[in-house]
Order: C-alpha cells, then sequence, then structure tokens
C-alpha cells in the first residue's frame, strides 16, 4: 500500500474510533466540527497554532489538524518523521526543498492546492502578506526536526 492509500486509511480508521460526538444525534464514531469548535493552542513551532481535529500528532497512530500562520513567517529548512498530506485551505503557502532556505525555490500554492511531504525530507516554508491555514494528515508521533541544529525559526 502506498503511503497516500495508508494516510487515507488510517485517517478513516481514526474517524471510526474518536469517541467524542460534538453534536447531536450523530452517528457512533461521527465527527462534526464548526470552525466555531475548534480548539486553537501553540504549535511545535513558536508563533504557529494548531487545532487538533482527530487523532494526537504526540501519540501514536493517525492524526489530522489544522495549523494556521501569520502573514511574513517562515519556518527555515526542517524534516518530520511522518509522511503527510497537507490541503492549504486559505492563503497562499510557499514550500520548498532542500537543507537551506531559499526563496527562489519556494513554489507557491493557493488555497485549494494539495500537496504530499515524504517521511524525512527536508523543506521549508513560507507565507507573505496574508494569513495561511492549512489542514495536514499523518502517523503520529511527529515532531519538527531542523536540518541545521543552530537554526532559528522566524
Amino acid at each position: 500500500m502506498n503511503h497516500i492509500a495508508m494516510l487515507n486509511a488510517c485517517a478513516m480508521l481514526s474517524y471510526a474510533l474518536v469517541a467524542p460526538v460534538l453534536a447531536g444525534d450523530l452517528p457512533q464514531g461521527a465527527v462534526s466540527l464548526t470552525p466555531a469548535q475548534l480548539t486553537w493552542k501553540p504549535g511545535r513551532v513558536p508563533g504557529i497554532e494548531n487545532a487538533a481535529l482527530i487523532g494526537n500528532s504526540k501519540a501514536e497512530g493517525a492524526y489530522t489538524e489544522r495549523v494556521r500562520f501569520p502573514p511574513h513567517f517562515v519556518i527555515r529548512a526542517h524534516s518530520h518523521p511522518d509522511p503527510r498530506s497537507y490541503t492549504i485551505l486559505s492563503g497562499t503557502w510557499y514550500i520548498g526543498y532542500g537543507d537551506k532556505f531559499d526563496e527562489a525555490q519556494l513554489q507557491a500554492l493557493p488555497a485549494g492546492s494539495f500537496y504530499v511531504e515524504p517521511a524525512g525530507v527536508h523543506h521549508f516554508v513560507a507565507t507573505k502578506d496574508e494569513p495561511v491555514v492549512l489542514q495536514l494528515s499523518g502517523m503520529g508521533p511527529t515532531a519538527t526536526r531542523f536540518a541545521d541544529s543552530e537554526t532559528i525559526p522566524k
């Protein structure tokens, strides 16, 4: 099974295993959240916020979360131990690949874009004049590992 099929299967399993039902009379295991019901918390990188939708990115198993980034934000080259899939919900997201941040390598992904990031691949990201909200799914536990231990996110 390829990693995209695995992420989709794990996400479906997670939906079936989620205990809390947040709206009245939903079938067992169903989850229904409005934007107002999301609980935003500080993210793994200072300056961003995460809202867990299903699962827990710090625990074993599938997770899906929303992530908010402010305008003019950069995260230097880093990787994650899990393969991830991303959908950009609002704003334009900029991503590039390599061991060092290189603005010339950034690819603009407007709202509605989707991409998959393999585990362990160094990449860097940025926002420009607008905030960005994206949704990501992966297999926990996850982490953010910077390519250069001296690098501090801006």
